[in-house]
């Protein structure tokens, strides 16, 4: 009995460690299904397609917190295309790109792209293109198939490129742009809106240079080729194509409005002199009436000094009562003179 009761002892101590051995076991198994049963599918088509990606190290993508689908796929594209025969593309390489913040994927694609149209771009350029915020696809598709740009742009203006030929019309146009990416330029290059500045930029001076807007009218392909020969694509994104002028209208004859406010101010300019001038003849005429009546007085305080003088005279004995009556018969003959001579001017006037 108590043999008995020993071995079932032994045995309960026996199970305990197997059954916790057991259960670990069958945890560890159901883990393993369902990290198998997650990246299986993945690693199948890795398999199948060549990618080169291990089953474990679609594990690790998680852990690195890296998106195994993304990457896997971005691979399998790259091989089936032929990319990496081109690219020697490293799995390692993908996941930094996508842990950089790059889009995997776009970059792929853009690489196709480029190497089925035989464009220059390597991984590197790529991948610099693409964390720089650039869409590399767009960029690549651009290369092959040009795209147009309208001058000036819609979306912002609805106006009109306003030019003034030589002559003082003023023509208003509206430019097509056709454009395609410079990959070599792609960093660090202008965008769009330098292409419209500087194309806007060049029909007004080529417009501005021109002797007659009927030139202009005549032969719109002059000024297309005239900008286009100026180089504007430099330090930008893009390459020019073609310049076309989609439309023109003649506008106001500004050159005439121009030279009537020109003549309006002139005038303004000469009434503002010749008030001047009259204001400065008033003031010296003013100037002349009081040096008259300065002068007058002069005269007046003069002949007050006369019968003092006369007085001084008389006391010093120089003149006598004969002398003096003398002068009186003269002034007053001179009185009488004057005022016959007044009279004669007064009436003769009349009579004219």
């Amino acid at each position: 009995m108590m043999d008995q009761m020993m071995f079932e002892l032994v045995l309960a101590e026996v199970k305990l460690p197997v059954l916790i051995g057991v259960g670990i076991c069958v945890l560890g198994l159901f883990v393993f299904l369902l990290v198998f049963a997650r990246y299986f599918g993945l690693w199948i088509q890795c398999k199948m397609t060549h990618a080169g990606i291990s089953f474990l190290s679609l594990v690790m993508m998680s852990l690195r917190k890296v998106n195994p689908t993304v990457i896997v796929r971005a691979k399998i594209m790259a091989v089936q295309s032929g990319v990496l025969r081109v690219f020697p593309i490293r799995t390692e390489q993908l996941e930094a790109h996508y842990l950089a913040g790059g889009n995997v994927p776009n970059v792929i694609r853009a690489l196709i792209a480029a190497t089925k149209a035989k464009i220059e771009l390597d991984w590197q350029v790529a991948q610099a293109i693409d964390l720089a915020g650039r869409d590399l696809l767009e960029a690549v598709r651009t290369s092959v198939y040009p795209k147009v740009i309208d001058c000036p742009d819609p979306n912002r203006t609805a106006g009109t490129l306003d030019a003034m030929a030589d002559d003082g019309i003023q023509l208003k146009a509206r430019a097509r742009v056709t454009v395609r990416t410079n990959l070599k330029q792609l960093i660090g290059g202008a965008t769009e809106e330098t292409i419209i500045a500087r194309v806007g930029q060049g029909i007004v001076q080529a417009i501005g240079s021109t002797q007659s807007y009927k030139t202009v009218l005549e032969n719109p392909d002059k000024i297309s080729r005239t900008v286009l020969n100026q180089g504007l694509e430099a330090q930008t994104a893009y390459e020019i194509v073609s310049i076309d002028i989609a439309d023109i209208d003649v506008g106001e004859n500004i050159g005439a409005r121009l030279s009537a406010d020109q003549a309006e101010a002139d005038m303004r300019v000469a009434q503002a002199k010749a008030e001047q001038l009259r204001a400065a003849a008033v003031a010296r005429e003013q100037e002349m009436v009081a040096k008259v009546a300065e002068n007058r007085a002069a005269v007046v305080l003069a002949e007050a000094q006369v019968p003092k003088a006369i007085a001084d005279a008389f006391r010093e004995g120089k003149i006598g009562l004969m002398d003096y009556y003398q002068l009186k018969n003269v002034q007053a003959d001179t009185s009488m003179r004057a005022s016959i001579a007044g009279d004669s001017a007064r009436s003769g006037g009349a009579g004219v």
